[in-house]
């Protein structure tokens, strides 16, 4: 038998709460010592004796009984593993914003041991924008997620937001105590493009018409999306960011983002165009250095749109292919770049367009970045503050929603 560990099983007040038993159950005959720490609210749907019975140990909810035990951190901090299945929307959003009202909550800030969660909401719960930033703080924090999966919900209810069954959680947490940085592979199997990194028009052999894009939110997406157990192909124009350990496609200008993406988009189940692409490129590329001995002291260039790759992405319509968007603008209010997010939403008809405000100290080159995100109809589905890695998640976890 492996080593006997000592595991904590949080139930949080779900109807989902009778397959915990099943959790329960597993562990304690795997040879683990078990202690239950139901919320009230979990006590709602199962019994305490059940819970008593099952993992042969005493269970209470109340941060007041053996108190001289210092039992409300007590547990966190013998524990080898945490696991809370299922964890709630109320359950993620207390754990995100650190609130310890409970024995579970006090549990989980007095451990070092890995945290493995098993979501389980109805579909528009786990699609909420504020949802999604709750798990991706989570994630961010080293939080292992187990689904939720796709299936039959309460009442006449099915889609995205099941509880995973016990038999799969058991394996991802006990997975998560060997190689506590684990993180759910819910993208395993899917081929995900994303286009990073600002495009170079070249004027000449020496200068091109350029932006400030540094590539981080992209090389962040494409991270992402690999530790989530996708296959990733990362079209990088000009970037300022290491992209070692990632399959790199490089390309300078917007034609060659455009081939290299819609190649790579023919076998792709999810495309994500982060890049900065340029709108205009010269008619003409001058095949030795401009002088300016040549021009007096005004220069005038000739510009030509280059084609729309989102807009042409989206128009292809491809069953199982997921379009999303990146739409930079310099808004001065949050109404106006909300007004030219959706117009630009309506017009790329992408799936999800993430819009994010830059200027001369925000969205290019940071660290961090502030994103809203619009379905094809220019309607807000989520919102995501913080590290581009995190902001990144969140993109993910809505392509997830979409996809399901």
């Amino acid at each position: 038998m492996a080593e006997r560990l000592t595991v904590v099983v949080g139930i949080s007040g779900g109807i989902a709460a009778y397959k915990a038993v099943g959790v329960v159950r597993l562990l304690v005959k795997a040879g683990h010592d078990v202690h239950v720490v139901p919320t009230e609210a979990a006590l709602k749907f199962v019994g305490l004796p059940t819970l008593e019975a099952i993992s042969r140990n005493p269970v209470t909810a109340s941060l007041y009984d053996d108190v001289a035990a210092v039992r409300h951190v007590a547990l966190g901090q013998k524990a080898d593993l945490v696991v809370i299945a299922p964890a709630t929307a109320h359950t993620l959003a207390k754990l995100a914003t650190g609130l310890a009202d409970d024995l579970l909550g006090t549990t989980v800030l007095a451990t070092r041991a890995p945290v493995v969660v098993a979501p389980a909401m109805h579909t528009e719960m786990w699609a909420n924008a504020a949802t999604a930033t709750n798990v991706a703080t989570l994630r961010s924090r080293g939080i292992v997620f187990v689904g939720p999966d796709s299936g039959a919900l309460t009442g006449a209810d099915s889609g995205v937001g099941r509880m995973s069954e016990p038999e799969a959680i058991v394996a991802a947490a006990l997975a998560a105590v060997a190689e506590p940085v684990a993180t759910v592979r819910d993208l395993a199997g899917l081929e995900v493009v994303v286009s990073a990194g600002g495009t170079r028009e070249p004027l000449d052999p020496v200068r091109f018409l350029g932006n400030r894009s540094s590539g981080k939110q992209g090389v962040a997406l494409a991270r992402a999306a690999a530790d989530r157990g996708a296959h990733v192909t990362l079209v990088a124009a000009h970037l300022e960011v290491e992209t070692e350990g990632l399959t790199v496609v490089r390309v300078e200008t917007a034609s060659e983002l455009a081939l290299a993406v819609e190649s790579a988009a023919e076998v792709a189940d999810v495309v994500v165009m982060a890049a900065a692409v340029a709108d205009y490129r010269p008619a003409t590329v001058s095949e030795a250095k401009i002088k300016k001995d040549d021009n007096g002291d005004a220069l005038t260039l000739h510009l030509v749109k280059n084609p729309d790759i989102l807009q042409g992405l989206a128009a292809l319509g491809r069953e199982g292919l997921t379009v999303v968007g990146f739409a930079a603008e310099t808004a001065p209010s949050r109404d106006e770049l909300l007004e030219l997010g959706r117009r630009k939403a309506r017009r790329k008809g992408a799936d999800l367009l993430v819009v994010n405000s830059v200027g001369w100290a925000a969205g290019f080159g940071t660290d961090d970045n502030a994103v809203i995100l619009l379905d094809s109809s220019g309607t807000i589905v989520g919102e995501a503050e913080g590290s581009k890695r995190q902001v990144a998640d969140v993109v993910l976890d809505h392509v997830i929603a979409l996809r399901s």
